[in-house]
């Protein structure tokens, strides 16, 4: 009888959400429900010294905003818990004593300092520096006299001399290590904590993981899990190493690419959807040249053996692409809601709001769409409607408002405003022909001394919306005091 296909996302609660992670956990979960299997999530914070609650609650918290929920784990429950390590010392412990009552573990009361030597002596001599088995068959006596001297020892598993450790991984193919490179590892540290490699071991088998798909930094880890695997009799899981995530210069990601983790992205108003689509193409290759999806095409589509062995760069230019694509096919009250909070912030508007200047707001944001990339640009693409612009210094600018003609079409513009009813964009477009007509004064030398005068620019979003959104009081005012330029 088959195993239920199960994947799980085990994070260490050390810091922020890093998107690396996310990408992991989004191919864990794509994997799952294409296969109408069980994703799980648990926490390993075994590193007592850097794990945190706040860690853990941003890791969730983030993972929820991806949409990237759990069968089975933590805050969820099910059979196979407790799902925070910490609270799965017994099961750790009990499979320990059965390694040291089987002879397949031993206590080890070297020193660090003695460690060092002997990996010292090794390096010069050429070799790889592996456990020197010290402590492999100490005698009864030399057991007392280690404890009587207070050495507190750690555990050590006895990996096989000869032969490998080979399996085939979903992403890179068949692949082996040596076991005389593995050497006795450490599984149970001097101060009773397991360490990483024994504790995801135990948590993998007793959880039913069928298949650990991870990042490659894990591949160097996968000899010493399949040899505590191999010790306890458990059924090995399938092994999938996805490539990590490098910067634009092809090196490991960090800040000065850019944000790294996952809730930088979604205070920038970034959208879910867009994100996880584009950690979606971090390393997997769909058919064909779309490169928009669906959760729901994602799910269908997604599949490990198209997942490249290369290195992914990450590319924040093919991100705002995408999320500007997501950011298209929302709605005026669905894109108010992204940039409301940037509005905020930035001082433009205090809550709550009246039903008129809420009205109000939605247009403005609806009317700057297109430059849009993601939330936080709203501020800047909005400000004409909020800061008065700044004095007209540019040469250019200044030669442009000094034209002949233009100190005549303003004031007769600003005069025609005045006395415009309806106050709206069709009725503005008219004024605005009417007076071009009216002067012969057409093109370029009609539009950007206006433009200017309004915006302090030459270049600028549709004039005359521009206008009905600023209303009647301040666009006659931004003409007439523009005339000082003339």
């Amino acid at each position: 009888m088959n195993k239920e296909f199960k994947v799980r996302f085990a994070p260490s609660p050390t810091g922020p959400f890093h998107i690396g992670g996310a990408r992991s956990a989004l191919f864990n979960w794509l994997v799952a429900r294409h296969q109408n299997g069980k994703f799980l999530v648990r926490i390993e914070d075994t590193d007592l010294a850097r794990s945190t609650r706040e860690s853990e609650e941003n890791i969730k918290k983030a993972m929820k905003w991806l949409g990237l929920y759990w069968d089975e784990g933590i805050d969820v429950g099910g059979e196979n818990g407790p799902y925070r390590q910490t609270e799965r010392l017994p099961l750790y412990n009990a499979a320990v004593q059965r390694l040291l009552e089987e002879g397949k573990a031993y206590y080890c009361y070297c020193s660090a300092d003695e460690l060092e030597e002997s990996r010292k002596e090794q390096l010069k001599e050429g070799k790889t520096p592996i456990y020197n088995n010290h402590c492999s068959h100490l005698t009864e006596k030399q057991i007392e006299q280690y404890k009587s001297e207070g050495r507190k020892p750690a555990i050590r598993l006895r990996v096989p001399k000869d032969g490998v450790f080979a399996f085939d991984d979903m992403v890179r193919g068949h692949v082996e290590f040596q076991a005389a490179g593995v050497g006795d590892f450490i599984i149970v540290k001097s101060d009773g904590i397991p360490v990483y490699n024994f504790a995801v071991v135990i948590d993998d088998a007793s959880m039913g993981i069928t298949h650990v798909i991870r990042a490659e930094e894990h591949l160097s880890n996968t000899p010493r899990q399949i040899a505590i695997y191999q010790a306890l009799g458990y059924e090995i899981p399938k092994f999938g190493h996805i490539s990590l995530i490098l910067g634009s210069d092809h090196k490991k990601m960090s800040k000065r690419h850019g944000a790294t983790s996952v809730d930088e992205y979604r205070k920038m108003g970034y959208l879910p959807d867009a994100v996880v689509n584009y950690l979606a193409l971090l390393g997997w290759s769909p058919k064909g040249e779309r490169e928009i999806f669906s959760r729901e095409e994602l799910i269908s589509e997604f599949s490990m053996k198209r997942v490249s062995a290369n290195d992914a760069v990450f590319d924040i230019e093919k991100l705002n692409w995408i999320n500007f694509q997501y950011m298209k096919k929302l709605s005026p009250d669905e894109l108010f809601q992204v940039a409301l909070p940037f509005l905020v912030e930035a001082g433009y508007v205090s809550l709550p709001l009246s039903l008129e200047k809420e009205q109000w707001l939605k247009d403005v944001v609806w009317f700057v769409r297109d430059h849009l990339y993601y939330g936080a640009q709203t501020p800047e693409n909005v400000k004409i409607f909020f800061e008065t612009h700044p004095k007209i210094t540019d040469e250019e600018k200044i030669s442009i408002m000094k034209q002949e003609n233009s100190a005549v079409l303003i004031r007769q513009f600003a005069d025609a405003l005045d006395a415009l009813d309806p106050f709206d964009e069709d009725s503005i477009k008219k004024c605005f022909s009417f007076l071009m007509k009216k002067t012969g004064i057409k093109g370029k030398a009609a539009f950007e001394p206006i433009r200017i005068a309004l915006t302090g620019e030459t270049h600028g979003p549709g004039l005359y919306a521009m206008i009905a959104l600023f209303g009647k009081k301040k666009s006659v005012q931004l003409l007439k005091d523009s005339l000082q330029y003339c």
